[in-house]
């Protein structure tokens, strides 16, 4: 009990020094990482190695895409792509329902695409819809990462999902079917978060439409879309050829499309198309001027991503998961006890799969005792371990920093706005969850 304290404490520490204080994100969590580590007693060589550890696994996984995709949005934005991209949906959908149209976009995209990613990428349409409908950007930023937080905790063939079921027993099929109903409500429930209560937040952010050179006409609608549509297929087609039936076998074709829909690699191969957005002129089509501002905008949220990477590895050093563990003992409270553990996990050390995958493995000796032993309440119990996974995103989430730097709000902002948005998401997930069990099992 005495770990879950500190945890407490530090977590709190941080949101006070970055809130309040205005300390750099990145500073606050590597002092909150160092301050936890001697908390829970770990000795220096330890603390060390594993805040250097956690940071270099965060970034392999994750620092070659936000550098590649924030090439894709600096390109959208400079050469009035994005803008040609957000008047083709606003001239579908009307600009007032443009939050439900980038919460659907993301709900889409995020089946098969990590939401880290799928945010990355659409970030910069987001900033165009904003700039030409005065919606706040709050609202939108809120609308899209819901939308793609909502498939990605409950829809396979992302991994958490898969794993979680892999782990449990549980029908693939059966996790997808209802997968998709629970995250209907779950996504709607903070898109109705972001236009009641997100509005009230004005982000100012950075208009480089300016930079555009001057008589350079803006890409077509294809040139505009490629950049983002190849990554997400590339990716979608990975995750296909990687499913358990293997529909396109074990040869050449299944190893192509498994390297091609690598996200460093999707997002990289959309990153050399954002070029052809640029008319061949004398300067050519590179403009390293947008390369260089890009990577500069990088390089910024790769630090505070692996900075929190680095605290959720001091956290997986301790007692947590043990301390996590003892929820099993409350006695027969349905889908509250795998919801809870996952909860816990996922807000002491920030990734959502990670929680996932660590409660499947504390839940399988608990599924029968709970009475949720048959093929749907086993689907159950893995999609209310996707809902607490969800409960909360904040300073040790990775997507958290994602969001609020790609949007360009401050650490309260984002705090105000996406973390509550995620205790939402969770708790719909879990009434409704809760609802189902009652009618099917």
């Amino acid at each position: 009990m005495a770990i879950f304290v500190w945890l407490l404490v530090v977590v709190v520490l941080i949101i006070w020094l970055t809130a309040r204080h205005g300390l750099h994100p990145f500073l606050a969590l590597l002092f909150g990482a160092i301050a936890m580590g001697f908390l829970a007693g770990l000795d220096g060589i330890t603390m060390t190695g594993t805040i250097a550890e956690g940071f270099g696994n965060t970034l392999q996984s994750i620092g070659i895409v936000i550098a590649a995709g924030a090439i894709i949005g600096e390109y959208l934005d400079r050469s009035g792509g994005a803008r040609v991209l957000a008047n083709k949906i606003l001239e579908k959908t009307g600009e007032k329902n443009a939050p439900l149209s980038m919460s659907l976009t993301g709900y889409i995209v995020s089946i098969p695409v990590f939401c880290d990613s799928g945010f990355i990428v659409l970030s910069a349409l987001n900033k165009a819809i904003s700039k030409r409908t005065s919606i706040s950007l709050a609202v939108l930023a809120v609308a899209l990462a819901s939308g793609l937080y909502a498939t990605h905790v409950f829809v396979p063939p992302t991994p958490g999902p898969l794993a979680a079921a892999a782990t449990l027993g549980a029908d693939i099929g059966w996790v997808l079917i209802l997968g998709l109903i629970v995250s209907v409500p779950v996504m709607l429930a903070a898109l109705l978060w972001a236009n009641l209560y997100c509005k009230r937040y004005t982000i100012e952010f950075n208009d480089d439409s300016r930079q555009q050179p001057k008589g350079v006409a803006p890409p077509s609608f294809t040139l505009a879309v490629i950049p983002i549509i190849i990554p997400i297929l590339l990716i979608a087609l990975k995750s296909v050829a990687e499913y358990p039936t293997y529909p396109f076998g074990d040869g050449w074709i299944a190893g192509s499309l498994i390297f091609m829909g690598n996200p460093i690699v999707a997002l990289l191969a959309g990153a050399v198309l954002a070029f052809l957005m640029v008319p061949a002129s004398g300067e050519g089509r590179i403009r390293n001027e947008w390369l260089e501002e890009a990577l500069k905008k990088a390089g910024m949220i790769i630090l505070i991503t692996g900075a929190g990477g680095a605290f959720g590895a001091i956290l997986r050093e301790t007692d947590l998961g043990v301390f996590a563990a003892q929820f099993a003992a409350m006695g027969n409270l349905g889908v509250l006890v795998p919801f809870l553990i996952a909860a816990f996990l996922k807000s002491a050390q920030g990734s959502s799969t990670v929680a996932i995958i660590t409660a499947a493995a504390i839940c399988a000796p608990i599924v029968e005792p709970l009475g949720f032993d048959s093929t749907t309440g086993l689907a159950i119990i893995v999609l209310a371990i996707g809902a607490g996974s969800l409960t909360v995103s904040h300073v040790n989430d990775s997507y958290f920093w994602v969001v609020a730097k790609f949007s360009e709000m401050d650490t309260s902002t984002a705090l105000k706005t996406h973390t509550i948005a995620t205790l939402i998401m969770g708790i719909t997930g879990l009434i409704t969850l809760q609802f189902m069990a009652w009618v099917l099992i």
